[in-house]
């Protein structure tokens, strides 16, 4: 399987915990839809302290995994909300 573009795109999109609305990610996402997976080597910067919990509320907000062969985080449904 092809990997995803390691350039990705250049829209830069915020990522937040839809609980209680603290700042995840700052990730460069690719189209229009749905946010889905996040490719770890696209996140520009990173505000949790430990990986898929949220800082203030201590929720998981996704699991690890591989996708195309690439490290990834499958955001569950719910949790994160793009801005």
């Amino acid at each position: 399987m092809a990997k995803p573009n390691k350039k990705g795109p250049t829209k830069t999109v915020q990522i937040y915990c839809d609980k209680c609305r603290t700042i995840l990610f700052k990730y460069r996402k690719g189209g229009k839809g749905a946010l889905i997976k996040c490719f770890i080597e696209r996140i520009v910067e990173n505000y949790t302290d430990e990986t898929c919990i949220c800082p203030n509320c201590k929720g998981v907000f996704a699991r690890e995994t591989l996708i195309k062969g690439t490290p990834a985080y499958k955001m569950i449904g719910g949790k994160v909300m793009v801005k």
